[in-house]
């Protein structure tokens, strides 16, 4: 009888034990961004999501949020630190109020290509900067790509920094990319991500730098035909996370997530390298769009006015870190 009672008993146990454990709610990521699905970031967030329902076995569910549908990047970052969502992933510009290190990422033509970008950005110099986001509570996790920047705009072609004079062109609020312009002799404009087209179509600006991918997925060719391939800068973002919510999941689950950050990293990157060929192609096809290829020589002409503009951020980036980020492109 006492058998058949420690029997029952254990049983019970087992099945209380196996009904927590089936009904227990996954741990939901909301994660916020502001492009569109098909972009590297787009589609990389969405990797994400799905190597990390995979690898958690459903524990943890990332909901991806794209084209600013909950906030726009910088009212993501605020909604980020009051764990209003858990991930998000801006533009480096969005932050250089907060960590003014991260200008580093704006400065025009500090990077050769993308083999230096990425030498700065998984060394020392990047990881040194990531660290940071945890003054601000938050966890730097990783740097996604875009692409190297080309200007557009609706008045002429540029083929000479001189070529700039006079136009508004609209950036993302970043005091080097106030500079960058200003030196140009152009007018520089903050505006939304999601105000470029309608302000370029009713002249509220006449030109923007943008990689390929959103010139072509947001269209903005259609009202800035001239494109200008100067890649003078680089426009990448930050994968960030709340700290309180990082620190609350278990050692098992942070070590699951950051393996499925590394993956879908460097999915993006290479993402990120395929569609900007692609996107440029599509973009030249339109027969509207006037499309600038600079000579070595003229691109040196940009550079020669752009790398002046250095010495303003040595004191809020950090000399030693320009220094250091200029060292890694030797013999590349």
């Amino acid at each position: 009888m006492r058998r058949k009672f420690f029997a029952a008993l254990v049983a019970g146990f087992m099945l209380l034990a196996f009904g927590i454990t089936s009904f227990a709610k996954p741990i939901v990521i909301k994660f916020s961004h502001v492009v569109a699905v098909d972009t590297p970031k787009g589609m990389a967030a969405n990797y994400f999501a799905k190597l990390v329902k995979e690898r958690t076995h459903g524990k943890v569910i990332v909901k991806v949020y794209p084209n600013a549908m909950l906030y726009g990047d910088r009212a993501a970052v605020e909604a980020l630190q009051m764990n209003a969502i858990q991930m998000a992933c801006p533009a480096t510009a969005k932050f250089t109020g907060w960590l003014p290190e991260l200008q580093l990422f704006d400065l025009p033509f500090l990077f050769k290509n993308s083999k230096h970008l990425h030498k700065v950005m998984d060394g020392p110099v990047g990881q040194k900067i990531l660290q940071l986001f945890r003054r601000k509570g938050m966890v730097g996790l990783a740097y996604w790509d875009n692409g190297f920047k080309v200007l557009s705009n609706n008045k002429h072609p540029i083929v000479l920094p001189k070529d700039c004079k006079g136009l508004k062109f609209r950036i993302m609020s970043s005091r080097v990319l106030e500079a960058q312009f200003k030196a140009l002799g152009a007018s520089p404009q903050v505006l939304p991500f999601s105000e470029v087209y309608s302000a370029l179509e009713q002249g509220v600006v006449d030109g923007c730098e943008n990689p390929w991918s959103n010139l072509y997925t947001k269209k903005f060719y259609e009202v800035a035909p001239y494109t200008t391939e100067t890649y003078h800068g680089y426009l990448g973002y930050v994968l960030i996370t709340n700290a309180k919510f990082w620190d609350s999941l278990s050692p098992k689950l942070r070590k699951i997530i950051k393996g499925c950050v590394k993956d879908a990293t460097e999915y993006e990157r290479k993402l990120a390298a395929e569609l900007t060929k692609k996107q440029r192609a599509l973009v030249l096809k339109d027969p509207k769009v006037k499309d600038v290829v600079l000579t070595p020589e003229q691109r040196e002409q940009w550079k020669k006015v752009l790398v002046k503009i250095y010495p303003q951020f040595y004191k809020s980036i950090g000399k030693d870190l320009i220094d250091e980020a200029i060292k890694e492109g030797q013999g590349l």
